[in-house]
């Protein structure tokens, strides 16, 4: 194994990664000390699967699990795949999803403490240098105790539960949430680059889009129907940004 280097700790994040049995939406919410996280950890497309790549991230391994995903391989063997061709997987971790629903993680040995991930009914959840385990078992109990909801609303309560039982000991400064809904573009789309106090933030963007942007979003061309459709509702929503934004 390569000599771990000091910068292995910098990259690090708790995140949940899953898909909803009744509307097939995929998508996944993450968060971490660092800026950007959205920007490198999520990897969701639409009829494939969602994955979290973190710990010493390497983007590559959210790319090309995803890729797999959308040729058919289950969650796991995806997973398997790519980390068995990680010469430094001892220092990664990954969470996937399938588009049945199937999930796996894997969290090297070398991970920053504390680490560990938690794979149930079509999620799964995964973090490193947390102040405990129960950052995910709280996660965990956030997204089963609302499965009534829409997957977003779901992700998003599972972040805040994580955050509120700690979280990452280093702090903490963004926050993402992405969703597909069977369409190449995303459904939500949302991050939180620099934020004291970034899942807070999340939720009040999150909030707005409710209200503005996902009533458009259903209104867009798809690939059954290419014109899209004109919502009059939908288009005094935007006259104006809202004044309690």
């Amino acid at each position: 194994m390569p000599e771990k280097l000091a910068s292995d700790i910098l990259l690090t994040t708790f995140s949940i990664v899953a898909r909803c049995d009744r509307t097939g939406m995929l998508g996944g919410a993450a968060s971490t000390a660092i800026p950007g996280v959205g920007s490198l950890c999520l990897h969701v497309r639409a009829g494939a699967g969602a994955v979290a790549t973190q710990s010493r991230v390497n983007p590559y391994l959210g790319i090309d699990a995803l890729s797999l995903l959308g040729r058919g391989l289950s969650a796991r063997d995806a997973v398997e795949r790519v980390i068995a061709g990680d010469e430094r997987r001892a220092v990664r971790q990954l969470g996937a999803v399938d588009a049945r629903g199937g999930s796996s993680a894997y969290s090297g040995e070398e991970c920053p403490a504390w680490f560990g991930h938690l794979v149930g009914d079509a999620y799964s959840i995964q973090g490193n240098t947390l102040v405990g385990g129960e950052t995910l078992r709280a996660m965990a109990a956030a997204f089963d105790e609302s499965a009534a909801l829409d997957l977003p609303e779901r992700l998003m309560r599972a972040l805040e539960a994580g955050q509120a039982a700690g979280g990452d000991r280093r702090g903490r400064q963004s926050a993402a949430l992405y969703v597909v809904s069977g369409e190449e573009y995303p459904y939500v789309d949302l991050r939180v680059d620099v934020s004291a106090d970034p899942v807070a933030e999340l939720r009040r963007v999150f909030e707005i889009a409710k209200r503005q942007l996902l009533p458009l979003i259903e209104t867009l061309p798809t690939r059954e129907e290419p014109a899209g459709r004109i919502d009059p509702k939908v288009t005094a929503l935007l006259s104006k940004p809202p004044a309690d934004r």
